[in-house]
């Protein structure tokens, strides 16, 4: 059966300034989160692509168009509650990030992850992030120090960008490639295609099956809506 979705309820959306950031409204009442907590919104940038979400909404509200809308949820919702357990998530991925894992058997692919992952590396490095890479997937060993320079940077965000750290950290399999994007070295969408470096390869041998490049495409729509409440 088809799942049944809310119909839209309201005219006008809207855009308040209040005390300690902004609210959106709906015919004039405010937007709250799924757990009927007031959705507090951090900057006008966010709460104006919050509003543009629910603009855009037809006779159906369809939560799967408003990632912007889900993510400030949790952040609003959750993260205050969970801030050591995201960044403890953060620094775990680090300790596995998919950069320091290379092809030990096919050279022209190990080059290519070479030229591709080696500057960010080099990026996080100069951040404080030095990590070791390795031929193959077993798991190898990082400094302390580097997964505890990620905690950090994780530990001084505020809950909508630990919440959008720690989101994108999970999509593309590494930390390294979030904290490029949090601090705008990288975009969101060349992140993503640099976290499926291994996928591309096979597509570029084996083609693209027609559901799976739906589902890409639909990830790197969400990644980069996501990406605009760091601008």
């Amino acid at each position: 059966m088809a799942k049944k979705h809310n119909k839209r309820f309201y005219k006008e959306v809207s855009v308040a300034s209040v005390e300690g950031g902004f609210l959106v409204q709906l015919d004039g009442r405010t937007l709250k989160t799924p757990g009927k907590k007031t959705l507090l919104i951090p900057t006008q940038k966010a709460a104006n692509l919050v509003a543009a979400e629910w603009d855009a909404q037809g006779d159906d509200i369809l939560p799967l168009t408003m990632p912007v809308t889900r993510l400030l949820n949790v952040a609003v919702e959750q993260t205050p509650d969970n801030r050591e357990r995201l960044i403890a998530e953060a620094r775990q991925y680090a300790s596995s990030d998919v950069l320091c894992y290379r092809e030990g058997t096919v050279r022209l692919h190990q080059e290519h992850q070479e030229a591709s992952w080696d500057p960010v590396l080099g990026w996080a490095k100069e951040q404080g992030v030095a990590l070791n890479t390795t031929l193959g997937l077993s798991a190898i060993p990082q400094p302390e120090s580097s997964l505890d320079a990620v905690a950090n940077y994780a530990s001084g965000l505020d809950n909508m960008r630990l919440t959008l750290i720690v989101h994108l950290t999970a999509v593309f399999g590494s930390a390294v490639l979030a904290m490029a994007v949090l601090e705008k070295h990288l975009t969101g969408a060349k992140a993503y295609d640099l976290s499926r470096l291994d996928e591309l390869w096979q597509i570029k041998y084996w083609g693209e099956d027609e559901i799976a490049k739906e589902r890409t495409d639909a990830i790197i729509e969400e990644i980069v809506a996501l990406c605009e409440l760091n601008e």
